[in-house]
């Protein structure tokens, strides 16, 4: 069973449902907690701003209804005075104004006194004045860029409006106080998470544990080991949850005890599902066929349910169903046809239970096809061996015999008999020679002794040995591309593979017979063929020449010196190279035998 991640785990959601829990919690308090606390401050700050400003309100109006002699101070200077008196440090500046003509009378600013006497443009200030009521709002400080607070409050005397204050004050250190008490908040949100994060894995651990455990359990019951139980850690739900489930460990441990026989049954079946299977009951009666047996037996599966192994076999002459529990060999079936070679190996076992009773029979069906047909070409490779050895054999025996028997004093006769034993000889040691070649190539750790040449070259250099040595009334004709061809080859196994079609071409062809030579270059592979004028071999025998021991005339080819196995040497060297072999001939006229070896044109290239 697959390992669960642990960010798929039940642990890890436990955790996060209960952390995010928390931080939903925590979020929700310090929203409600924040807005109320900065409700709180605005407010307090507001009335103590207005506390502040009623009491300037009072003094301003006294001024600027007071009536002055000479020895005292102007209005405007008695304004200023009151104005820089209740200026403080959360205030940048108060404003005078009169009602009448809605003009600046006094500023505490010292920077800004060049304002006074001017006509205000503030919305504010009029609107106070206008409608008699405190104008108020957090604004942006052009200036600076901190948040202040304007507000404008009307002056009144005897019931009327002759004025108003004007009035910005510093906010800026209240957003801050609610910044750094918002830092504050949310890192006691991190520490309270981490907490949490720690408990709540805590706490999951107590419910994964139990679950843990009975999933070990569970995978030790699919090992067949019932003896593990499940821990009980507490008698809450998933506690009798633990109590339930070994409850089942044991019932199951119970009902697999009685089926046990049946599981044999089904482990037959299953260990033999590669090959052909069929169950059948006591009576003999098949109850289950498996696709492999009925594609190998042609049957339909469906209509030969209920009938008898025996005659579904074919072996109801020789055996009964009685027979089968005792046979301890494999029986061969011969199911060949005119057009298809079919033969099967059935082995029996029977179904039974403890008791001994018989509940059936199966039957695996394996195809040996290929099996017999390779022992069949062995036995005939054996028999055309035995053979080949045998008739050079028992024609030394006679010579030799005669050549006891006293032949050996007649100076005409033994000579040739001495030369016919030495020829037989020659023959037989070239015939193993041969053989033990194949048996090479057939071997899993036959290699090849690869090296790169010059095709042209080297294939005009085998024919310029057999120019030399053949016979005078036999004429050679090349058709080979004057230009070089790089390819990489075992030199020594072409060269046999060469001399094995030149010299059978030599040997087949007639009195004043041409043969001819070609290269050919293609894509990926070069093309080479050797074409005589012989006799030509009949279209039926055609593809098989290149077999072993393989002849079309038995007795020219023996009058020859032939092996039978040139031919079948060339093709195995050949498919070495991971080349092709083949051959085509008109009777009366002649053959031609091709082959091809793999050629890349770009490796000549880079050579070039």
């Amino acid at each position: 069973m697959k390992k669960v991640s642990f960010f798929r785990s039940i642990h890890f959601k436990f955790v996060i449902i209960y952390v995010l829990l928390i931080l939903i919690a925590m979020q929700i308090i310090g929203v409600y907690f924040v807005r109320q606390l900065e409700d709180t401050l605005m407010t307090n700050f507001q009335n103590s701003l207005k506390q502040r400003i009623n009491m300037l309100v009072f003094d301003l109006e006294e001024e600027m209804v007071m009536e002055r002699g000479k020895e005292d101070s102007t209005k405007e200077e008695a304004i200023r005075q009151v104005l820089r008196d209740y200026k403080t440090s959360d205030i940048s500046e108060i404003r005078a104004i009169d009602g009448n003509n809605f003009r600046i009378i006094g500023t505490s600013d010292a920077s800004k006194q060049g304002v006074v006497g001017q006509r205000t443009t503030e919305l504010k200030i009029k609107r106070s004045i206008a409608l008699d009521r405190d104008e108020g709002s957090i604004q942006i400080d052009t200036q600076s860029g901190n948040r202040v607070w304007v507000q404008s409050s009307p002056i009144r005397s005897n019931g009327e409006v002759i004025g108003a204050v004007y009035l910005v004050a510093k906010v800026e250190d209240i957003f801050s106080q609610m910044k750094d008490i918002n830092k504050i908040l949310f890192t006691g949100t991190a520490i309270s998470l981490i907490l949490t994060a720690l408990l709540g894995i805590f706490l999951a651990r107590t419910i994964t544990r139990p679950i843990a455990d009975m999933k070990k359990q569970a995978l030790a019951m699919t090992r067949g080991n019932f003896t593990r139980k499940v821990k009980v850690y507490d008698n809450d739900e998933i506690g009798q949850l633990a109590m339930t489930f070994n409850d089942l460990t044991k019932k199951l441990q119970e009902a697999l005890s009685v089926t046990e026989g049946e599981k044999r049954k089904l482990s037959s079946v299953i260990s033999y599902m590669t090959d052909g299977v069929i169950a059948t009951d006591r009576r003999g009666k098949i109850i289950l066929i498996n696709e492999p047996a009925a594609k190998m037996l042609d049957v339909p599966r469906e209509t030969v349910l209920s009938s008898s192994i025996l005659s579904v076999l074919g072996i109801e002459e020789d055996y009964t169903f009685e027979d089968l529990f005792q046979e301890q060999e494999s029986v061969i079936l011969d199911f060949s046809t005119e057009k298809n070679h079919l033969i099967l190996r059935a082995n029996f076992s029977i179904i039974q239970k403890d008791s001994g009773f018989v509940n059936g029979v199966i039957a695996v069906l394996h195809d040996i096809t290929e099996q017999e047909k390779i022992e069949m070409e062995r036995r005939e490779f054996v028999a055309n061996v035995s053979h080949e050895l045998r008739t050079p054999l028992t024609t030394m025996r006679s010579y030799l015999e005669a050549l006891a028997d006293g032949a050996w004093k007649d100076e005409e006769v033994a000579p040739k008999f001495l030369q016919t034993t030495q020829t037989e000889t020659e023959r037989m040691i070239r015939l193993v020679n041969d053989l033990l070649k194949l048996s090479k190539m057939d071997s899993k750790d036959y290699r090849l002794s690869k090296d790169w040449v010059d095709f042209t070259m080297f294939f005009n250099r085998i024919i310029d040995r057999f120019d030399l040595s053949k016979r005078q009334n036999v004429t050679f004709k090349r058709e080979i591309l004057d230009q070089s061809i790089l390819i990489e080859i075992d030199g020594d196994k072409i060269t046999q593979i060469l001399d094995n079609i030149i010299s059978n071409a030599i040997k087949y062809s007639p009195e004043g017979g041409q043969i001819t030579f070609r290269v050919k270059e293609e894509e990926n592979r070069i093309i080479v063929s050797v074409s005589d004028e012989g006799v030509g071999i009949p279209k039926k025998n055609i593809t098989k020449i290149f077999d072993r021991f393989y002849r079309v005339d038995k007795a020219r080819t023996r009058k020859l010196g032939g092996t039978g196995l040139g031919l079948a040497i060339a093709k195995e060297m050949v498919n070495a190279h991971g080349g092709e072999i083949w051959a085509t001939s008109v009777e009366g006229k002649g053959t031609t035998v091709f082959f091809s070896l793999p050629y890349d044109r770009t490796v000549e290239d880079d050579w070039s």
